[in-house]
Order: C-alpha cells, then structure tokens, then sequence
C-alpha cells in the first residue's frame, strides 16, 4: 500500500487538483518508471519518463520553455528547445552518471518507434534526459543504468495513478535531508471562460533541513532530528505539463514558476544545486515544421489572462515536492556507510496542521 499523500494527511494546499492529483491528469500524458533496487549490489537507481503524447508513424513537435535557476546540472536537449521552442520524443530523468546511457536508450526506442520516419527523411533525435545525483543511497559510480533501463521505463508508460517517492529515477533521492525522489501534483484552472489542466512532476534531491517549509510552517526546524548536511549537495528537476494552448515564449514563462514552486518549499536555490525546469503543452498537435511552409498557424492564449496559469503551476510544483518527502521511507546509505536516510515522520507532519 502507498503511503498516504499530503492532501490525506489534512495538508490544506491551496487549489483544485485533478482526479489523480498528478500530471496525468493533463489528458495524454503518460508516466513509467524503470526502478532498480538491489542492495547487494549497492544498487538504488532507475529511470522516470514523461510521454507527452502517444504518436504513430512520426513525432510532432510538443512546443515547450525552458529555465534553469542554478545549472549544476544536465537536461539534454535544452539548446534546441530555447531555439525553436519544441522537442520531440520522451522526457527521461534518472542519475548524474546515467545521462549517457538514457540518452542512447531514448535515441534508439525513437528510431524504433519511427522507423520509416528515420529512414525516409533526414530526422534525427534529440531527447530531453534530466539528472539529480544518487550517490548517496546509490553506487552511482557502478553505473547500474542502461539504455535497455530507459527503454522500459518509457515501454511502463501509462496514464492515470503514478507512483511516488523511491521509484525510477526517483529511487536514490533525498529532499531537505528526508528519503523524497518522485512527486507530483496537478491543478484545474479556468481562462478565457475555458477549463485546463496544469500537472507538474518533480525528482526531488535538493535542500537543507533547517530551509523545509510546508504552507509557511518552519517544518524543518520543528522536527530537526536527524539533519546531517552542512551545505546543499542535491538539485531537483521540475516537469510542467499543460494542455492550454501556449507559445514556447509563454511556455518558457511558466517554466520560471516552478522556482516559486520550489522556493516555497524553502530552498534559495544552493550553488551546488542543479534547478532545472521544462513546462509544455499537449495543444496545437501537429507534424514537424517544413521547409516548404510560408506560415504556421497556432492557437495561443494571451499572455495577459494566463495569472492563474502561473499560480496554478507554483501551486502544483510546491505540493509535489511534498508528496515526494512524504513518500519517503528509510533507507540506508551507500556512502557514507552506516548512516540511515529517514522517512519523515508523517504522523508528526500532519499534527503540525491539526
């Protein structure tokens, strides 16, 4: 059985999730993990990937914005999507080390999947793959993550209920000093009297304890057993889905929220933090832009209503990172030897808020 999520615990976050609290609720969307557990062998790692939607035949563009607030870290593919404002295939997250190895497995399931789109036409892949370090609960030097690894964590890929906590490429982190790793939120938000849905996903390994904040409480210097950090060491990676019809310009706005998001959570956003965030839209679905086309015709909302856009994304980035701690279980480190990384006692989380 899950543990219980933050809203059950009688965590009062602000806004209207969807249905699966998650960002499968924006329609299409689909998430699997590849999650690989042995501790024999020193192993706690794996492989998260996020379809935007289900293609067949070829890939079209899904338009999309990028920011980074600190870059101590990797997202693949980012200099394209800063150019032309859309990527092509899966998102995958997993380990630092692993970047290689899950760029090889997107590239080849791709040329799989596209296989007369390949060979017909001059195409090429260029996946977004995103990292947070595990080497703390995880030999990440023993690099455990192949390509076959991202290759079934997209082939998992499916809508609905997405596990939380240790799983894919979530399974190694640590946020604010607790076991964290996968979350997720969403929010229904109506513009321009229409309704859409805003979902974001997070790997969460970033922060210090005395920084955790939950809806404003000082969490973290309330319940401060067990903080052994001295400086922040982790990043955190935000996913933000949408199916409002939105320019790469705004796009790339909406990506900028999920430093609100995460800096609800009390973190400034450390030097050896690697903040990275990509937002997209499953809208305006079409084949890839080409040479012969004068003009391209878009829906795009306008930027002056999207307010509750912007709210709703921080809203969605701050309670997944929430849920992804409250996930957590204890485990015990690879390095150092010894120490055990602690679940939050959630039970004395929630007495917080009673």
């Amino acid at each position: 059985m899950p543990k219980p999520r933050a809203r059950d615990l009688g965590l009062p976050f602000p806004g209207t999730p969807g249905p699966f609290n998650a960002i499968t609720d924006v329609a299409g969307v689909e998430v699997g993990f590849c999650t690989l557990t042995d501790p024999a062998k020193a192993m706690r790692t794996g492989v998260t990937a996020v379809l935007p939607r289900r293609e067949v035949g070829a890939p079209g563009p899904v338009w999309a914005g990028q920011f980074t607030l600190n870059g101590n870290g990797e997202m693949t593919g980012t200099h394209w999507i800063n150019d032309a404002g859309y990527f092509i295939g899966p998102i995958c997250i997993s380990n630092t080390h692993a970047i290689g190895a899950v760029h090889h497995g997107v590239t080849e399931w791709m040329i799989e999947t596209y296989a007369d789109w390949f060979q017909t036409e001059h195409s090429w892949a260029m996946p977004v793959v995103a990292e947070t370090y595990d080497g703390i609960l995880n030999d990440i030097n023993a690099l455990h993550v192949g390509p076959d690894h991202a290759k079934a964590a997209i082939a998992a890929a499916k809508g609905g209920y997405v596990e939380e906590g240790s799983t894919g490429g979530g399974n190694g982190m640590i946020a604010y000093e607790w076991k964290a790793g996968t979350g997720t939120s969403s929010r229904k938000i109506t513009l321009g009297g229409q309704g859409f849905t805003v979902g974001a996903l997070v790997q969460a390994n970033h922060g210090r304890r005395p920084w955790f904040q939950v809806l404003g409480k000082p969490v973290g210097q309330l319940m401060p057993e067990g903080a052994w950090r001295e400086k922040e060491q982790g990043s955190i990676i935000v996913v933000i889905a949408t199916d409002a019809p939105l320019s790469p310009l705004t796009l790339r706005h909406l990506a900028r929220r999920a430093s609100m998001g995460v800096a609800r959570g009390g973190t400034p956003s450390g030097n050896s933090s690697g903040d990275i965030f990509l937002a997209f839209s499953t809208a305006n679905a079409g084949p890839m832009p080409q040479a012969g086309w004068p003009l391209i015709s878009r829906t795009e909302i306008n930027q002056e209503i999207c307010d509750p856009l912007y709210l709703a994304a921080t809203e969605a980035v701050e309670e997944a990172i929430v849920n992804a701690i409250v996930a957590g279980v204890d485990v015990a480190a690879v390095k150092p030897k010894g120490m055990v990384v602690k679940g939050i006692d959630t039970a004395r989380l929630a007495a917080l808020f009673s």
